[in-house]
């Protein structure tokens, strides 16, 4: 097949605008395929990678963005089958064959390939992608457009994940730290499994939003200390019949300070699962998992495996999704970037091309 033209918003240092330039896509190898894109939203994974507080594995310049949807239009000659199908793109892509992945523990697979980490990724018109975990999606997405469903790849499939991993019932008590672009999903998670919600935040905005969601609790955390914040959240407990042990506690926010108040919820028998990301630094007495025989976990992305459980979740109405993005052309993207960097976004922002 001809070299498809396409263009992309590259990643060139640190500091500066990203740039448009055009590039061809070669016929793709027998195990990749070539997708058009529909939609690429943007996490704060790639704000770091901007501001170079993270950097990238693949040197610049590159073609960010890892929550991606669109059509394939090219196939290599293993996955010819897919040539046409509407796809998510997992934001991380594990080799299957290693030892972690054969473990079950793709998620975290050593050889993983990261769009818009390790190759281009989806903040441009094409990209081409190793075929063998690609999301396809169904004929029929009723009245959702496929470039919303890029939130998939990472915003949704990452908390879902996370619930697993904390093995929260129905009728317990779940409490989110942080209810942004993550931890507003981590609530619908919850809520799907028929746990009790509490979320905290510092920001009233985002938590008008997660009682809308299915926060029964919503606390404004700017003002209270360690100690206040599990009175009010005791207190909410015993209201539903719960008790003061086995809370189960996502910390979302990505921040030292939340952190710091997520371990302090810790409790005997209870689950701290951390789910945000942060360079910071904070001083912990680790004695404490010890002392309360509690169970902590970190939480790296999703398998591919579970995303058409959140598939179906979502196209069904058990997520909500329209309420929560934004679509914003491509070509408007430092725009876009600048005001996410400025906290004036409310929503996820999805690229289109």
């Amino acid at each position: 097949m001809p070299a498809i033209e396409a263009w992309g918003m590259f990643f060139v240092a640190s500091g500066e605008p990203l740039q448009r330039r055009s590039f061809a896509v070669p016929a793709p190898a027998a195990a990749d395929v070539v997708v058009a894109v529909a939609g690429c939203g943007l996490c704060h994974t790639d704000l770091s990678f901007l501001s170079g507080a993270v950097k990238t594995r693949q040197a610049l310049p590159l073609v960010l963005g890892h929550e991606i949807s669109g059509t394939v239009v090219a196939a290599g000659e293993d996955f010819t089958e897919l040539l046409g199908r509407q796809v998510v793109v997992p934001a991380v892509l594990p080799c299957g064959d290693c030892e972690l992945c054969q473990a079950g523990r793709d998620n975290i697979c050593q050889r993983q390939r990261m769009p818009g980490n390790d190759f281009n990724g989806g903040f441009a018109s094409h990209l081409t992608v190793p075929a063998r975990f690609l999301c396809p999606l169904p004929d029929e997405l009723g009245d959702f457009p496929l470039t919303e469903l890029s939130v998939v790849a990472d915003a949704i499939t990452t908390p879902y994940q996370s619930v697993l991993r904390s093995g929260l019932a129905a009728g317990e008590l779940a409490v989110v730290v942080g209810v942004g672009g993550v931890g507003l999903y981590l609530v619908q998670h919850a809520r799907n499994v028929g746990a009790h919600v509490v979320a905290l935040d510092i920001d009233p905005a985002r938590l008008e939003v997660a009682a809308a969601q299915g926060a029964e609790l919503a606390i404004d955390s700017r003002s209270l200390d360690e100690r206040e914040l599990r009175k009010a959240i005791r207190a909410f407990a015993k209201e539903k019949g719960y008790p003061d042990t086995r809370w189960r506690v996502f910390e979302t926010s990505g921040s030292a300070a939340g952190q710091r108040a997520a371990y302090s919820l810790l409790s005997f028998a209870g689950t701290l699962g951390v789910v945000g990301f942060t360079l910071d630094k904070i001083e912990l007495r680790l004695s404490n998992i010890m002392a309360f025989d509690a169970d902590v976990f970190g939480n790296w992305g999703c398998r591919p495996a579970h995303y058409p459980a959140v598939v179906a979740d979502v196209l069904a109405g058990r997520i909500e999704l329209h309420r929560n993005v934004r679509q914003f052309p491509l070509a408007e993207i430092n725009a876009v970037i600048a005001d996410a960097q400025a906290h004036r976004l409310d929503v996820r922002a999805v690229l289109v091309p």
